[in-house]
Formats: C-alpha cells, structure tokens, sequence
C-alpha cells in the first residue's frame, strides 16, 4: 500500500484558498500540495509567496509551482486530485475537465448550481473510476462530531425534529468580491445551506421530501466593502428561503436562510428528541459549543407558562449544559475533507465529504425553489446513508 502524501493542485486562489493553504502546508500531513492556478496570475503567485514564508518557519512542504491556466495542472502527471476553489458557477466546467484528464476532484461547495450538472460530474466519475467530493467538511469537525455522537447514543432520545435558520444581511459589507454571492450558484441557500443541510443529515440521516416557500426581497445590493465600494450588484437568485424537511425516520426540520435581515447571531440550530433537545454549533464552524437540554434540567422551574417567568431580554439558553467535545478539529480545519478524501484513496475505503452526500444535500437545497415554482410537496429522488463518523487518532493531522 503506498504511505506517500497524496498529491494536489489548486484551481482558483481566491479568498477561501487561504485557510485551505494554512492547512495542507501546516496541518495535514497525507496532501501535498504541487501547485496552483488562478485566473488572476497575482493570486496565485500571492498563494505560492504565502507557502515559502511558511517553508521559512519551519513548515515540511514543497515550494508549489505556478501554472499558466488549469489544463496545465490537469496534464501534470504528479498531480492525484484537484482542489477546486473556483466560484460556484464555475464549479461544473472545471470538476468536469479535471475529471476528463484522469484527476479526482475535490471541490467546495456546492457540487454544482443543479442536479443535472451534479448528475453529469458524477457519471463520469463513476465512468472513469475517479473520486470526487467536496466542502462542507465543517460536519467532519469536533463540534458536529460531538452532537452526532449524543443523539446516536441516545442522549435526547427519538429524534422528533430540528429547527435552523442562517440570517444575515449578505456579504457585500465585508467580502472583496461579493458579486457571484448574488448570481446563478449563488444566493443563501446554496451559499451557506450547504453547512446546515449537510449537519442536517449527518444528525438525522436520508431526508424524504419538503415543502418551500422563496423570495427576493431586493433587487439590487450595493457594496461596502473595498476595492468594490460603491458598486451596485443585480440580485439574480432569492436570497429568502424556507422550508420543512420531511426525513426517512420520521423527524421534520425547519430550515430558514436568508440575506436579507439584520441579526447578530446569524446561526440558530436545535435538535429535539424524545428525551431532551440539543443546541447545535454553528455548522459553519468547526468546533462548540454543543449544548445539551434534558427535563431534570429544568425539574426546580416553577410549572408555569415559561414566557410569564421572563423578564427582560430572554436567555434562551439558560439551564442548558455544556458538552465536552469528544473529537479533534474544533478549530478552522477546512481542508480536513480533503484529507479525508486523500488517505481514502491510500486505504482503499469511502470518504466521508463524497459525492453521494453532495448530491442529496444539493437536491434538498434546489428542491425548496422547485417546490415553490410547483406549489406542491417535493419528494426526494436521490438515495442517503451517513456517512462513517469520525474516530480520533493520537497523531493531529493524520486520518483514521
């Protein structure tokens, strides 16, 4: 069996390529990263600057080369798998070529802006014997991992249902180059759903169908943030969507995203059981906290209406307990599915951010607009079993 680091080239050394960078040259030591590509020469050349100063300290990485555009990466017989950072509607073309030259593919998310382009990538994947997969890997991290592990032993009992909304007033105060957050790929529910939805099954399993309801509640945004400021974007997707989520065991969650409304906490997501409920972390990160909310908790509280006993701004909170974190990664460990996707391919065995999970997480996010436009319950055709829960391995960095 081969043990030598699996070998990567990044296509697209955009604003996310950062962490991603910090990872494979600092953390994960079964990627190694041979080069990267960007539209912008400058980008990668700045991504390439960044792994030097990092070799500099001490990192044990190769100085990666800079390629003149993808194709050439994609003809690059050291390369094992491409990284594909690119922007969501670009995700297709590029996967697909990747694959087309013998790559496996790892790609954030989303797979594809559709079911047909995600049915087309994993055809031929399927065709020429390559792996793809990609973000979110969030769900891989301490903090899911640990709620994963507490409602499968039973802490909150059967799982009757979730409850998660994403809220926020979009990107274009902060971001350098918000425009595609608003066009074809883009919107809150393909931006940021994929983490909720991904969490979502991962905690609750095969979803059954849904019902969605979605708006676009402005129709142009105007950039705050630099070197765009002043510029104004036309909105081309909703940026309101909600929904229920029927599951296969029975559970109903509720899911609300939106770029619309002015809120601090931008992440709300809660699981109930039989026996308790649990707070989930924020699906967009890696670590806690993990609350968990059980009846003898709350045995002492006078047996009245709990909203007559506030008084102020409401805890919501209050009486819930704090998990230990059971798994490794609480911190920003984006690159870990890739990781995965890597000793994966030296083991011989599945990788938990795979296609298969890709792609019912992006018929779930798709099916609330589709079942809007047909007013009618949307059943699910693509087939889900979780994937392996995570194990902890005394060496940080190496996979199980």
């Amino acid at each position: 069996m081969e043990n030598h680091p699996v070998k990567i080239a990044i296509i697209g050394v955009g604003a996310i390529s950062g962490i991603y960078l910090q990872n494979i040259t600092r953390t994960f030591r079964e990627v190694e990263l041979v080069g990267l590509c960007d539209l912008i020469p400058e980008r990668a050349e700045k991504g390439a600057a960044y792994v030097k100063e990092e070799i500099e300290k001490g990192a044990q990485a190769p100085q990666p080369k800079i390629y003149k555009d993808m194709y050439e990466a994609f003809n690059d017989p050291q390369v094992e798998v491409i990284l594909n950072l690119t922007r969501p509607y670009e995700h297709f073309e590029v996967t697909k070529q990747a694959l087309l030259h013998g790559k496996h593919v790892y790609s954030e998310k989303p797979l594809g802006v559709d079911m047909e382009e995600a049915g087309e990538l994993i055809a031929l994947a399927e065709e020429k014997g390559l792996q793809i997969g990609g973000a979110p890997d969030t769900f891989m991290g301490a903090g899911i991992q640990t709620a994963r592990h507490l409602i499968d032993t039973g802490m909150i009992g059967e799982v009757v249902g979730a409850s998660c909304a994403m809220a926020c007033h979009g990107h274009e105060t902060w971001h350098p180059d918000p425009e595609f957050y608003y066009k074809r790929g883009g919107g809150p529910m393909l931006d940021m759903g994929p983490y909720y939805i991904t969490a979502l099954v991962q905690l609750l399993g095969e979803a059954k169908g849904l019902m969605g309801m979605t708006t676009r509640s402005f129709p142009h945004r105007l950039i705050t943030s630099e070197p765009h400021l002043g510029e104004t974007i036309d909105v081309d997707v909703d940026t309101w969507l909600s929904g229920n989520i029927e599951f296969s065991s029975g559970a109903i969650a509720q899911v609300f995203t939106t770029f619309d409304v002015h809120y601090t906490a931008q992440s709300r997501f809660e699981v109930y059981g039989t026996k308790g409920s649990l707070m989930v972390p924020d699906p967009n990160t890696f670590g806690g906290p993990v609350l968990l909310l059980r009846p003898e908790d709350a045995a002492a509280a006078p047996k009245t209406d709990p909203g007559l006993r506030r008084q102020g701004v409401p805890d919501f909170y209050a009486g819930w307990k704090e998990m230990p974190l059971l798994y490794d990664y609480a911190v920003n460990s984006r690159g870990l599915g890739l990781a995965d996707m890597a000793k994966a391919l030296r083991a011989g065995r599945d990788h938990r951010a795979n296609y298969q999970q890709q792609r019912h997480v992006l018929e779930i996010m798709t099916g609330f607009s589709k079942s809007w436009e047909q007013r009618k319950y949307v059943a699910m055709e693509t087939k889900y079993t979780r994937t392996a829960p995570m194990e902890n391995n005394p060496m940080h960095g190496v996979l199980d």
